[in-house]
């Protein structure tokens, strides 16, 4: 595929406009609404969110619990791996990396790029980095996700957009939800929830616990999560929800290794990661309140939020710190008629600040702390404002513009003097325009395109103030294209988008040496730019009995990242996923409650590990198969078998400047797996 295949995506709206219409536009009118008639709600349901996302003139997907509730949801790849153009790598235990339309690629431990909400609350640190050991994937009734610029509501304007974490509430949840999985490498997880309404008042709470062995040396971990979710509705038109997330995480970590052991010994952990004894181990407690009012055709959503995490992490250096952030949000959707056509005006601001106060020790065997290496306190200040106007030029034709601000700055202060004081502080000022076009093609298809910028400020650990060149790093900045179209008929849905995204500046984490954090510098052009497309199909299988279905799902993701006139690089490739990467699944549904079906994981093509493109990674190809019993009443059950032919592959890479053949960069996939669990509601 040519690397100019953006400009070929204008042909595809084409394909829809020879499609018969069948009446006017149902989503022009008043989706944001529809049930405004009755009350107010903070927490919409599964499909009023669907309804609310696709007035979005970009690439968006809401997932559903139905989709991950019967399977073993260990890492949130189990929810995500089905979106086109999330690209989600385990390393091991809960923690993966992610990335979407190439954010972060060249991160070997953490996310950048990416802002991660449970309940419209962020959970990145105030300076943007992000992991996943607090995620719990079974606990959430859908996720939200919002790829690039598309994030506005977010108030992020990062390269890869947003995700968003929605609990359920006790309105829409049943009185008991108990769970029981085990499986393969030691695994074990129980979780039970529970919600009911009170009058007015309406409650969840949800907790589990899991243990895991791990299919590598040394990544045994174990994990408690709780959430509380408490809703009070004072009036039909004002709710206000009370938030409390709280998590313990102990998790040893095996470390990369060469590409001859990932490969031909794929068990085997790092010995110098096991001779320190490399860990993350993490409590965390969150608490937040977000009130949702109604005035007229303005809807208010206001709330603030604090969040505390203790860290305690032996690594090349034992690192204990603790997190403290803290913040506030206000979010106005005005939706009326201005005379004869309908406008929609989204206003918001995001307020986030924090510290993390850090100390560095010695990492001796066995994880003991030695001798004070580092200690420092990271301040981020961060505000956003935005604002997004959609105007209906036509009952089913929007044209939309929007803006955001960003102001971040970021304040070092160095408690560690003997290596030289490297307290400092940087701000930035940050502008980001777009603009798009919705158009609603018939009620059930939808053609979109937009052009936004958008920009990502560098984290802690890459802006450490150490030297010169870490001390006066760039905002990433990016330009993005993208034109897609979404809908469904008769039985069969699609969600295509084509998209090119022009860089300066992109943040890399490059690897430099076996123990040590990698090393951020910023490359002077790049581009990303893709196909992202999604299909279900359900199709009617009444031939061979009364209700039988076939469920067939396939998310495709062409990734075409390169060095633009690079000095060093020239336009080589850029590290870090497969150019191609298909996951498809074919699910065969009886009237009893009876599924079975296989799926496939399938990266068809070599990748480069580095950015010399001297060292290249493997393709691989990965069988599963599922098998359950739902007859949609009180128990349910499934087995689910993972990598049947154990096939050995390389998941992740810790991408470098240039590698060879004995660089330790890389994490090996998890081998042949079986799960099985027992679900029951009441």
């Amino acid at each position: 595929m040519a690397r100019s295949l953006f400009l070929a995506g204008v042909v595809m709206p084409s394909l829809l406009f020879a499609m018969p219409a069948r009446g006017q536009s149902q989503r022009a009118d008043n989706a944001e609404r529809d049930a405004a008639d009755i009350v107010v709600t903070a927490t919409p349901t599964v499909g009023e969110a669907t309804r609310q996302i696709e007035r979005t003139p970009g690439a968006v997907a809401v997932v559903p619990d139905t989709v991950f509730q019967n399977t073993p949801v260990q890492t949130i790849k189990d929810i995500l791996q089905y979106v086109p153009g999330v690209i989600v790598q385990p390393r091991m235990g809960d923690d993966v990396r992610l990335s979407i339309r190439g954010s972060g690629l060249s991160r070997a431990y953490g996310v950048r790029g990416i802002t991660l909400t449970i309940d419209g609350m962020p959970m990145n640190t105030s300076d943007g980095l992000l992991d996943f050991f607090e995620v719990d994937p079974s606990a959430y009734r859908y996720v939200e996700v919002f790829k690039g610029a598309n994030a506005l509501r977010y108030g992020s304007n990062a390269l890869g957009g947003a995700i968003n974490l929605v609990t359920p509430v006790g309105r829409d949840a049943p009185p008991l939800d108990a769970r029981l999985d085990v499986g393969s490498f030691g695994y074990v997880k129980g979780q039970a929830s529970t919600g009911g309404v009170a009058g007015d008042l309406d409650y969840f709470a949800t907790a589990s616990a899991q243990t895991n062995d791990g299919y590598r040396d040394h990544s045994n971990g174990h994990q408690f999560r709780g959430n509380l979710n408490l809703g009070y509705r004072l009036s039909p038109d004002i709710e206000t929800r009370f938030y409390v997330y709280a998590t313990s995480t102990k998790q040893r970590i095996p470390g990369e290794v060469s590409k001859d052991q990932a490969l031909d010994d794929p068990r085997s952990a790092n010995p110098e990661w096991v001779r320190q004894d490399q860990q993350r181990n993490v409590r965390s407690i969150r608490v937040a309140n977000k009130t949702t009012t109604r005035l007229g055709d303005t809807t208010v959503e206001a709330g603030i939020f604090y969040n505390n995490r203790h860290v305690r992490h032996p690594i090349y250096q034992w690192l204990d710190f603790t997190v403290d952030d803290y913040g506030a949000f206000v979010r106005a959707v005005d939706d009326r008629s201005l005379g004869v056509v309908r406008n929609r005006l989204i206003v918001g601001a995001n307020l986030q600040n924090g510290t993390i106060d850090t100390e560095q020790f010695v990492n001796l065997d066995g994880a003991v702390k030695g001798a004070l290496a580092a200690s420092m306190v990271d301040t981020s200040r961060n505000l956003s404002a935005y604002a997004e106007d959609s105007l209906f030029v036509a009952p089913n034709l929007a044209v939309v513009a929007g803006l955001q601000y960003l102001n971040a700055r970021r304040d070092r202060q160095d408690r560690f003097l003997s290596d030289g004081n490297q307290s400092d502080a940087k701000s930035y000022d940050l502008w980001s325009p777009r603009a798009g076009v919705l158009w609603d093609v018939t009620a059930d298809a939808q053609v979109f395109g937009n052009v936004s910028r958008s920009a990502e400020v560098p984290t802690y650990d890459a802006n450490s103030f150490a030297t010169p060149a870490s001390g006066n790093l760039r905002a990433q900045r990016a330009t993005t294209f993208e034109v897609g179209t979404r809908g469904k008929r008769g039985g069969i849905g699609w969600d295509i988008s084509l998209y090119r995204s022009e860089i300066r500046n992109e943040l890399q984490c490059l690897t430099t040496g076996p123990f040590s954090a990698c090393s951020v510098i910023n490359v002077d052009r790049t581009v990303h730019q893709g196909v992202e497309a999604g299909l279900h199909a359900d199709l009617s299988l009444s031939a061979l009995a009364a209700g039988d279905s076939l469920a067939i799902t396939a998310a495709y993701t062409y990734s075409d990242f390169f060095f633009r006139d690079d000095s060093r690089y020239g336009d080589n490739e850029l590290p870090g996923i497969p150019k191609h990467y298909l996951r498809a699944e074919a699910l065969y549904r009886h009237p009893t409650g009876i599924y079975a079906g296989p799926n496939v994981e399938w990266a068809p093509g070599h990748y480069y590990a580095d950015n010399a493109n001297s060292l290249s990674v493997d393709p691989y190809a990965l069988l599963g198969l599922k098998l359950g019993y739902d007859p949609s009443g009180r128990w349910s059950a499934y087995v689910e078998g993972r990598n049947l032919t154990n096939e050995h592959y390389i998941s992740t890479v810790a991408i470098a400047g240039v590698a060879s053949a004995t660089s330790e960069i890389f994490n090996p996939g998890i081998g042949r797996a079986v799960f099985g669990g027992l679900r029951y509601r009441w």
